[in-house]
């Protein structure tokens, strides 16, 4: 007998259609170790050859997915080995070089971004990680769908400090290469500590070392059901009811996502990877985390309560989804970034939150500072603490952060960056005025914390 019936129908075409329920991003993820060579031309041809190979029907067949079950799959992404170890196989580097042949081989193969161009330094860089670093900022204002994630720090390892001071400089330099577009080089680049090697989202996704040779990774989204879902409780629901609400719709949520994913690989011929369960909001109305926020009864994003309602959902959310599927991976949990959500838009642009509540809010979400605009003025080493703040508390709470700030030339509090699309607009948030430099300029690593040493 069947288990479906009229009611579950009725509520799936609700998710999908009313409450912008979605896959928010299919990313074949490609190991380009085999690309290596002395040659970077040669190192070039291999991959472009290797991509355009492996992606060349991933659009066409997440098309006939959406078109097959009627959900929309809203990006389609690649994200390869980071490009330091391929690049560092060269006698001469030219990172900006390999960079222009990813966008080239995205732009063949029509998908929205290309993760990967980036390095793990958490303990300390080689050569080719230096030289990557770089060019980082010529690469991605000579490219269209390059991203770059660098990770700086590990609760094993600590933090690299002088990476970290050296990003200040790059995250600047990249948003000045870029002024023309209000920065946007700097919002296709972050900095990570503990970074996932199977994250399916950007800007901060890459193929990790212990990765297969390919994988079709998925993340799925829909913050408009959460809260949906939280609404159609009664005015009296307990903590406990919530959570339990949550989970329940977070495990429908996963299901789907899961089956897309699995039918997406069985067509691309390539194994499953994993589901990332992170809620991804868009600039689109009832389509934001900070709106669920309000549901479960805060007057808006910021109100003190607000760093425990994230807490409560994202627990839930991993507990729900974690029962949908054996392969959870990536990120999982709810972003917050301040462009890309209109409900947090809203709540930066009335003052209604802070960055220091923003970053207090870091602790129990899944990725960081993410997609703050801060006053063009805002100095490298500000950018460089704000960095080390952010890997701090990764470190310490044994759990992925990250830093995606955009400092936005020409502009500072009042105005705001635009930038379209699901990247939204972002009003320029003030920042605490003194001054940091005698502390990021010391250079070396900070050790990481005593929990390290658990073998």
């Amino acid at each position: 007998m069947s288990f479906l019936n009229t009611e579950s129908i009725i509520e799936t075409i609700n998710m999908i259609k009313i409450h912008h329920l979605d896959i928010r991003t299919v990313t074949l993820a490609l190991s380009l170790r085999d690309c290596c060579d002395a040659d970077v031309r040669a190192v070039g041809d291999k991959i472009y050859e290797k991509i355009t190979k492996y992606a060349k029907n991933l659009c066409a067949y997440a098309q006939e997915i959406e078109d097959e079950y009627s959900i929309p799959v809203i990006n389609k992404r690649i994200a390869v080995t980071p490009i330091s170890i391929v690049g560092e196989s060269c006698k001469e580097y030219d990172y900006v070089y390999l960079a222009k042949v990813l966008d080239s081989a995205a732009r063949e193969v029509n998908v929205n971004f290309i993760g990967g161009f980036g390095a793990l330094v958490e303990k300390g860089c080689t050569k080719g990680d230096t030289a990557l670093i770089e060019s980082i900022p010529e690469a991605l204002s000579s490219t269209e769908r390059i991203c770059s994630s660098i990770n700086l720090a590990s609760s094993k390892a600590g933090i690299n400090m002088d990476a970290v001071l050296k990003m200040g400089s790059i995250v600047k330099e990249t948003a000045n290469k870029t002024a023309d577009k209000d920065g946007i080089g700097a919002a296709k680049l972050v900095c990570f500590c503990n970074a996932p090697g199977d994250n399916p989202f950007m800007a901060g996704a890459f193929h990790g070392i212990g990765e297969p040779e390919c994988a079709l990774n998925i993340g799925v989204s829909g913050p408009g059901v959460v809260k949906a879902a939280i609404e159609s409780l009664p005015a009296g629901a307990d903590f406990s009811e919530l959570a339990n609400t949550i989970k329940k719709i977070a495990f429908k949520i996963t299901t789907t996502g899961e089956l897309i994913g699995r039918e997406m690989a069985q067509k691309l011929d390539i194994p499953f990877g994993v589901i990332d369960l992170s809620l991804a909001p868009t600039p689109e109305q009832n389509d934001s985390v900070a709106g669920i926020f309000q549901a479960m009864g805060l007057e808006h994003a910021g109100a003190h309560g607000t760093t425990a309602a994230l807490a409560m959902l994202n627990d839930a959310v991993k507990k729900g989804g974690i029962m949908a599927s054996s392969h959870v991976g990536g990120l999982s949990g709810a972003f917050i970034p301040v462009s890309e959500d209109a409900g947090m838009i809203d709540a930066a642009s009335n003052g209604f939150i802070s960055f220091d509540k923003l970053e207090a809010m870091t602790s129990v979400c899944s990725v960081g500072l993410d997609m703050i605009a801060v006053p063009g003025e805002t100095s490298e080493d500000t950018i460089s603490a704000i960095i080390a703040d952010e890997m701090a508390i990764g470190m310490i709470n044994k759990k992925t952060t990250a830093v995606r700030v955009i400092p936005v030339p020409g502009k500072t509090v009042g105005e705001k960056a635009v930038y379209g699309g699901l990247l939204g607009e972002a009003p320029i948030m003030p920042l605490c005025r003194l001054k940091s430099g005698n502390f990021v300029r010391r250079g070396g690593r900070i050790p990481a914390p005593i929990h390290s040493l658990n073998n």
